[in-house]
């Protein structure tokens, strides 16, 4: 209990100071090191089996540090970076200006933003199911549409919303939590991902669509949020039409080659984005007649872009990993699983406490993984004890880690999109908030109008 008690205050001081304008990636990163050297001095093992340990408390703290600049600078981090430096290169030739000015006409008749809000927030969506990681999809879609929506007159934190959310509901029935989830629930996954699951998380899309139209109205006329929608008559647009095209090329490439839809072809993102950035540079090179010396020097805003992508959102990213390493060492998350375990409740009641702790967890650690895999183990072996089905027990508690992620300040994808929109981490988990409590209140209803509480 008291692991808990350590986790939970300072979970609170780094949201405090925060608050009051700490630079986040510092804040985290001091809060990360702490608990790891806390968990250290309370006899628990700071590093994860697959780092070595250096020998010392202190130094393995700091080895923890190094592996994530490692690991999230060189995976997830270099995606981003890729990302933004083609969101920063598009922009500087003048192609996001061609779409928008393309794409204005055809939605002149939309007159609400927050309609066209609705109508990104579904086709973000949509696009979960080509991309499985919630940080690379919401990175891509503000590399994308977020520049799109910012200019129909969507607010910023209303944009980068829409861009951290559509991983929070699963959709895709071949997702490795789904797997998981199946395999514990002891049904075909078919049955499991496609007759069970895939109408709750339908049912709770929909609701998130309706809940973020109003929440993000009231907010963005509460707080009187400045909106940037662009007079497109006075636009100045340089550049060909063709150029549209450009901004998509990721979102394409992920469809054609991000799979086997090409036979013998798969690219991973990676790739496709290094791919889109040579074509726009190959497409600027022909339109600027062969003029090799503007195509470089146009080329230089995408090596800026990511330079300033490292320093604002990768640093925050590693800062957070090590955070959520520091709250799982120190025992945080063993602990609420142990008062799971000693939940002495009904089946409903069992069913909204595992959903509760495992939304906590999320939000805590920012990750959507680890506290599904640290939770769902627990759910076979009491839904035995009384007699319940474990998908009643796991489906909830499957969307509620994805949900709680989406309102966690240190989540990668809070942390990814409020650092590319230029706005705090809280500004977007204001936003996502209440979507999400309507998402989960829905999840939570259709599992027990939809699944059988008892096996």
């Amino acid at each position: 209990m008291t692991e808990l008690l350590i986790g939970l205050v300072v979970t609170i001081a780094v949201g405090y100071y925060i608050v009051k304008g700490y630079n986040a990636a510092g804040v985290l990163l001091t809060a990360g090191v702490s608990l790891l050297i806390i968990a250290g001095l309370l006899g628990h093992s700071v590093l994860p089996a697959k780092v070595a340990s250096t020998g010392n408390l202190l130094t393995d703290s700091l080895e923890y540090v190094k592996y994530m600049l490692q690991n999230r600078g060189g995976g997830l981090g270099l995606q981003i970076m890729l990302l933004c430096g083609f969101a920063s290169y598009m922009t500087y030739i003048g192609a996001n200006n061609v779409v928008v000015k393309q794409f204005s006409k055809p939605l002149s008749f939309i007159k609400s933003p927050y309609a066209l809000l609705v109508a990104a927030y579904i086709v973000a969506c949509l696009m979960s199911l080509a991309v499985s990681s919630a940080t690379g999809l919401g990175v891509l879609l503000m590399a994308t549409l977020f520049p799109m929506m910012t200019a129909m007159g969507i607010s910023r934190p209303a944009a980068a919303a829409v861009c951290a959310s559509p991983a929070a509901i699963i959709l895709s029935p071949t997702s490795g939590d789904v797997v998981v989830a199946a395999e514990q629930s002891g049904l075909p996954l078919h049955v499991f991902a496609v007759e069970t699951v895939l109408p709750v998380s339908i049912c709770a899309i929909i609701v998130m669509a309706v809940a973020a139209f109003f929440w993000n109205k009231y907010l963005d006329k509460r707080d009187n949020t400045p909106m940037e929608r662009v007079d497109i008559s006075e636009m100045e647009v340089s550049a060909p039409g063709y150029y549209s095209i450009l901004p998509f090329m990721p979102i394409i490439g992920v469809f054609l080659f991000n799979g086997e839809t090409i036979p013998g072809l798969k690219l991973d993102i990676y790739t496709i984005v290094i791919v889109s950035i040579a074509l726009g540079a190959v497409v600027d090179f022909l339109t600027n007649r062969l003029d090799g010396k503007a195509t470089l020097s146009n080329l230089e805003s995408c090596y800026a872009g990511m330079g300033d992508a490292f320093k604002g959102v990768v640093m925050l990213l590693v800062a957070a990993g090590v955070f959520a390493q520091g709250l799982m060492t120190v025992g945080t998350i063993d602990n609420l699983i142990s008062l799971a375990d000693k939940a002495g409740a009904g089946g409903f009641a069992l069913m909204l406490l595992l959903t509760a702790l495992t939304v906590a967890a999320a939000i805590a650690t920012g990750s959507g993984n680890a506290p599904f895999y640290a939770f769902v183990e627990l759910a076979p072996q009491l839904a035995g004890k009384l007699g319940l089905s474990p998908a009643f027990l796991i489906i909830p508690m499957l969307q509620a880690s994805n949900l709680g992620r989406t309102i966690s300040p240190v989540s990668g994808v809070i942390v990814a999109t409020s650092g590319m929109a230029k706005i705090s981490p809280f500004d977007v988990v204001k936003r996502t908030f209440v979507p999400v409590i309507c998402g989960l209140a829905t999840v939570i209803v259709g599992t027990f109008v939809l699944v059988p509480m008892y096996a």
